[in-house]
């Protein structure tokens, strides 16, 4: 499968999906958004996945929407961006927060808009010492999407959340992880290394718990304790039904290092 906006790979159960318009900061236009609908398909599909890494190619991670991509000019009819949202980022979004498998994001330098969203919305974000965070959505009078406004909120909180979305300032990588947007700040040059070192250590963890740890946190927003109470119940008990669980405990009674295999 050819692509000509993304570098797209799935090896040994690691996806690794690569935004690759360098020459446009790797910002969004129909032809990538398609393009990434097409490799979500794969994934969704592909028996055996472990993780997926997500990272840009270039000096930006993605500086969000392409803007001349929506150009319009005096008498034209206007965009409809809520249809844009509704057909591209939105399913896009929904699609990598429901994957069954951690999903690591390498921020390698700006992430701006829908850019710093899409970050966001993955498992767990690494971004190099250069990277920043931007929500400019407001400097063209939008209103943050993709995620944006449910994300920032329950990472740094209702007053951060608020200055960062109407002020439109950036945020450094060193500023986000201290907020808690991000997990960890590396130096530029260890960026990489740290991404595969986490993709490795996924690729031999049991994949199965770690899906259910990914649908009960993601519930926990919305749920009562009673309700997550009894999802942790009804979750653990899957668990508790796969091979990797087996595995792990003869692993430990055994006191060498289990081998999962992701059942």
């Amino acid at each position: 499968m050819a692509f000509e906006t993304i570098e797209f790979s799935v090896e040994s159960g690691i996806g690794r999906l690569a935004l690759s318009r360098p020459d446009s900061l790797n910002s969004f236009n129909v032809e990538m958004h398609e393009e990434i609908q097409q490799a979500l398909d794969v994934l969704e599909r592909t028996e055996g996945l472990r993780v997926l890494l997500v990272t840009g190619r270039g000096r930006a991670f993605c500086a969000g929407q392409d803007l001349s991509d929506r150009s319009v000019a005096p008498g034209d009819q206007v965009p409809d961006l809520g249809e844009s949202l509704e057909r591209y980022y939105n399913p896009m979004i929904r699609r990598l927060r429901a994957l069954p498998v951690p999903v690591v994001c390498a921020v390698n330098g700006v992430a701006a808009g829908a850019g710093a969203n899409i970050a966001l919305a993955c498992d767990i974000v690494l971004a190099a010492r250069s990277a920043k965070f931007a929500e400019v959505f407001c400097n063209i009078g939008l209103v943050p999407d993709s995620g944006g406004t449910w994300h920032l909120p329950r990472l740094v909180g209702h007053a951060r959340a608020m200055a960062l979305s109407m002020l439109g300032g950036k945020v450094s990588a060193e500023q986000a992880e201290q907020w808690g947007m991000i997990w960890r700040v590396v130096d530029d040059d260890a960026l990489e290394r740290e991404a595969e070192d986490l993709l490795e250590h996924f690729a031999r963890q049991p994949t199965r718990g770690l899906a259910h740890i990914k649908q009960a946190l993601a519930a926990s927003w919305t749920s009562t304790l009673d309700e997550q109470l009894d999802l942790e119940r009804d979750l653990q008990r899957a668990c508790g039904r796969t091979a990797d669980y087996r595995e792990g405990v003869t692993a430990f009674m055994e006191k060498r290092k289990p081998e999962f295999t992701g059942r």
